[in-house]
């Protein structure tokens, strides 16, 4: 997600203490999204060729009581990245009212971004740090219908820099992906 970093790991942090700020809430009578298998391969980085982070989305299941993603991060810089505990608070889908970037922007600058869906399930349990050059990979899974005709966004982290990270990654970083896969 382009130059969101600084705001994001607040939002976050205070989602994982079950405290969030929305504007943008699924009504209780929305339908529900129907059973669905998407392949997204979507590559999204955070960082410099010289140090970044990679976000991987390969595949999104979608059932008529939860959901579950095939995800991946890769550590590729030359500082070792902590992961929040527990983790699974700060992973998970962030439901929109559009794929457009721009609400995501608009959203976060006022602190206003949805309530994050948390993943109640990461297999294999994430490291508790990513160390450099490491990468993992698994599902993220929870019940609870999504809605249909909403966007869904990918949430991985807080990741906090066991030390000084490279020059243009902030030291705690939250990524939301700049991609979007319409239920």
């Amino acid at each position: 997600m382009r130059r969101l970093p600084f705001l994001l790991p607040l939002v976050l942090v205070a989602a994982a203490c079950g405290t969030t700020t929305t504007i943008d809430t699924v009504p209780f009578e929305a339908a529900k999204a129907a059973p669905r298998s998407a392949a997204l391969d979507w590559r999204e980085t955070y960082g410099s060729k010289t140090g970044r982070l990679v976000f991987r989305v390969e595949r999104l299941e979608v059932h008529l009581d939860g959901w579950e993603a095939t995800v991946a991060v890769t550590n590729d810089t030359a500082v070792a990245f902590e992961i929040s505990r527990p983790a699974r608070r700060t992973f998970g889908l962030m439901v929109f009212g559009s794929g457009n970037h721009a609400e995501l922007d608009r959203l976060n600058q006022k602190g206003a971004l949805p309530s994050l869906r948390s993943a109640q399930k990461l297999d294999p349990p994430l490291p508790r740090a990513l160390v450099p050059g490491e990468t993992w990979s698994g599902t993220m899974s929870a019940p609870g219908a999504l809605p249909d005709g909403r966007w869904v966004r990918v949430v991985f982290g807080v990741f906090t820099a066991a030390g000084k990270p490279p020059e243009g990654l902030q030291p705690t970083v939250s990524w939301i992906t700049d991609s979007a896969y319409e239920l």
